[in-house]
Order: structure tokens, then C-alpha cells, then sequence
């Protein structure tokens, strides 16, 4: 959606990495000005899909171009609000899967009854809207939220070495001897 929008061009925008650029122009647009409908409504599952979003948004952005008489690639007067309804949808359609997920892992006893813990990482867990509502849904159903601090969620590497140092720490699964263990390069 940012590469979409041209955010890069923006000129609050130019030196952030796609994702953060939503949330900064979120912040002050109106999510309510445009509304996507949520992907995947007609699966009962916990699969996370943003495809269909993905083809709704390039729809409106289209829409608006040609509304606003501009060409793809200049900045929409509404950009904020485009990324502030983009970021709520992505954002709610994470909640509604995660629930349903945490519904699934309690009926079927897959995690103690108490201090069940929801962990988020990855570039998604760095947003801190969507950070923040998960943390309401974790609350909300006695789960302690735990994400890695933003500056770590933005690399695969860096979350797998914070996944590995927390396992150091805790003891779980973590060999102590490279002894018998195969490298290969791949």
C-alpha cells in the first residue's frame, strides 16, 4: 500500500520504510473516510490473508486518482485517511483471527488455564495501533501480551536471535554442545 501511495515521494514520509510510513500518516487521518471490507469473512478459521485488502485499496487509490485528476505515483490529498483505514482493517482482521485463535487454543485446553501468554513479532508487532489492540484483546481475555521492543521487530534475523536469547535465558531447547550438529550452507 505504501509502494501504491508513492509515501516515498511524501514528503513526511521519504526516509521510512513502508509500514511505518502508514502509521505515521494514520495518526492524523480519518479511518472513517474510507471503508474496506474485512478479507476472508466467508472462511471460520485463523488464517491471516491481506490479498482481497490489497486489490480493494489499489481500487480506491485508482478511484481517487482519477477523481482528484492525477496520475499513479503523486501524492492523493487524502492519503492520510487511505493509510489510517488501511491500518484499522489490517489492524481489525488481526484481532478477529487472533480471537478466534485464542478461542480455539482455550476450548480445546492447548493452553494452561492461567498466564496464557499471546506473543506478536514481526514487522506487524513494531505498529503500535496494532500493538495496541492487541494488547486490549489480550486484556480483555486474561492473556499477557508480549512483544519484542519495536526497533527488534523489523528483521526476520534479528527476531529469530531475540527468540534464541530468550530460549538461552529460560533454559528451553537450547543446546550447549555443537558437537554431532551438521552445517550445510542452505
Amino acid at each position: 500500500v505504501a509502494r501504491r501511495l508513492s509515501l516515498r515521494k511524501h514528503p513526511e514520509c521519504h526516509s521510512m520504510a513502508g509500514g511505518k510510513a502508514i502509521e505515521h500518516l494514520a495518526q492524523t487521518g480519518n479511518q472513517e473516510l474510507f471503508t474496506f471490507r474485512l478479507p476472508m469473512q466467508q472462511y471460520r478459521n485463523c488464517d491471516f490473508s491481506f490479498s482481497g485488502l490489497q486489490n480493494l485499496v489499489n481500487n480506491a487509490i485508482e478511484q481517487k486518482e482519477k477523481e482528484e485528476g492525477i496520475q499513479e505515483g503523486e501524492i492523493l490529498s487524502c492519503v492520510k485517511d487511505v493509510a489510517a483505514a488501511v491500518q484499522h482493517t489490517v489492524a481489525f482482521h488481526i484481532i478477529q483471527r487472533t480471537y478466534r485463535a485464542m478461542l480455539f487454543c482455550i476450548k480445546n485446553s492447548i493452553l494452561p488455564s492461567k498466564n496464557a501468554t499471546l506473543v506478536v513479532s514481526g514487522g506487524v508487532a513494531s505498529n503500535q495501533y496494532i500493538r495496541k489492540v492487541l494488547q486490549n484483546l489480550a486484556d480483555a481475555n486474561d492473556f499477557a501480551l508480549l512483544c519484542p521492543p519495536p526497533r527488534l521487530c523489523t528483521d526476520n534475523g534479528v527476531m529469530i536471535a531475540w527468540n534464541g536469547i530468550e530460549r538461552l535465558r529460560a533454559g528451553l531447547g537450547v543446546l550447549h554442545s555443537t558437537a554431532g550438529i551438521r552445517y550445510e550452507p542452505r
